[in-house]
């Protein structure tokens, strides 16, 4: 199935959204690499469910309030997209930077959700000050980067020979609204872990085996801290399973969306 994009306003806000498929709704929240790449994952779960996978304002060449400045406000958004766009019993999936944002969004409201799947997901704090849980890619040289995020970098790292224009524009954006919602402090809200007990649907937290931005046993914890939830490894994976093993991580997050369990 092909992925259609296109421009929605949300609350005031204008975005670009990718949209596939029939049957059950599953939100889709992007990482720091956005959709590129992606769209073999994100076709394969758009033959069990209708994809809803948006920009998030900032990123890409989606619209950014000057009122928009800490994780907070993309989590609201994101809750009012489920409203605007009416979506119920929804399987609400994160990966990265997007299953911080997703988290967020639970431990708000539930209202609309039928299950939370987080991939790799950023945003929590377990250790003390003096423990670093999640590798500072920003202070890293690309080789060195690519070597954190992915399990096979030579294959899977972004090229950007041949670009377009406007995707080298959505590529430039991606980083500074990832440095803007998540530098102070580092990629993590102080208080989220605290509130991830009012998560109360079925969870799923998934993570790539090889991931050297955030280990396994961050993974486990991050499952850990939320009643009920389920961890899985993706074998072969690094930080974006849904890139390097599109076919294995989309079945693990259809089968689970599909059961609600």
């Amino acid at each position: 199935m092909s992925l259609a994009t296109t421009r929605v306003d949300i609350s005031g806000v204008s975005i670009d959204l990718l949209e596939s498929g029939d049957g059950p709704a599953m939100l889709y929240l992007h990482g720091g690499r956005g959709h590129f790449g992606f769209e073999p994952f994100l076709e394969e779960l758009a033959k069990t469910h209708r994809v809803i996978a948006p920009w998030l304002p900032g990123f890409g060449h989606s619209e950014l309030p000057r009122s928009y400045t800490t994780i907070d406000d993309l989590a609201f958004f994101g809750l009012d997209l489920l409203e605007a766009m009416d979506l119920r019993d929804t399987a609400l999936v994160g990966a990265g930077f997007g299953g911080w944002v997703a988290a967020e969004m639970a431990i708000r409201s539930t209202e609309r959700l039928r299950s939370l799947t987080l991939i790799d997901a950023l945003g929590v704090k377990f250790g003390d000050h003096l423990v670093r849980e999640i590798a500072d890619i920003h202070a890293m040289y690309p080789d060195e980067v690519n070597k954190t995020l992915y399990s096979d970098p030579d294959r899977f790292r972004l090229r950007t020979e041949g670009m377009s224009d406007d995707d080298l524009t959505a590529l430039v954006r991606l980083g500074e609204a990832e440095v803007l919602f998540g530098w102070k402090p580092y990629m993590h809200n102080p208080k989220l872990r605290h509130w991830l007990h009012r998560i109360n649907v079925p969870t799923l937290v998934a993570w790539g085996e090889k991931d050297a931005m955030v280990s396994t046993e961050y993974g486990r914890q991050y499952a850990a801290a939320i009643p009920g939830a389920r961890f899985e490894i993706v074998d072969g994976a690094g930080h974006y399973p849904g890139l390097e093993r599109p076919l294995e991580t989309a079945t693990l997050v259809s089968d689970f969306a599909g059961q609600g369990v």
